[in-house]
């Protein structure tokens, strides 16, 4: 779990649920994906914004493990880098067993600190119908889990690529598991 890939990487102007894909982005310190729509020091996603627009931006970037995909095409849902929303699809780290004030090192010079679990909404299901349950279940004790990336913010700059190598760097313990940001 020590590191991994850069997929692809995405974004969109727009409050959209698909991101497009890019050949690269930018992350800005303290904002977010240079040229997206959730690019803010405080909450830019729709839904917060209405519940409290004062409130910082702890979801800056959103990251996708590309092994979702895999796992969900047996399924019969074909998913590509970018349709659930995501600014970052990497293979070959277990993110949702990252704890919180993880570091990313993204390519050679961006850093992103993970925030916590995306909760997704019922928009997964306009996107296709099923998904959400496909994404969100629960465990053997009953707990809900959400396995639908996570959310950071961007502690240093910098531009990111496909083929990027993606580095782990953990916080001193104890560790903290993901919540829902």
């Amino acid at each position: 779990m020590n590191s991994g890939t850069v997929v692809a990487v995405s974004r969109d102007t727009t409050h959209r649920f698909s991101k497009i894909n890019q050949d690269t982005i930018r992350l800005l310190a303290g904002l977010g994906v240079e040229g997206d729509a959730h690019l803010g020091v405080t909450v830019q996603h729709l839904s917060r914004i209405a519940q409290d627009p004062t409130r910082p931006n702890l979801r800056q970037v959103h990251l996708i493990h590309a092994e979702l995909f895999d796992e969900l095409r047996p399924a019969g849902y074909t998913i590509a880098p970018g349709d659930l929303g995501e600014n970052v699809t990497t293979r070959g780290i277990d993110l949702l067993a990252l704890p919180v004030g993880t570091r990313l090192r993204l390519g050679p010079e961006a850093v992103v600190e993970v925030t916590g679990l995306r909760n997704p909404c019922l928009q997964i299901d306009r996107f296709r119908d099923g998904l959400l349950k496909r994404v969100v279940g629960r465990d053997e004790h009953g707990d809900i889990v959400r396995r639908c990336g996570i959310m950071s913010v961007v502690v240093r700059g910098g531009e990111v690529r496909p083929d990027d190598t993606v580095a782990v760097e953990l916080p001193a313990a104890p560790h903290r598991p993901l919540e829902t940001v």
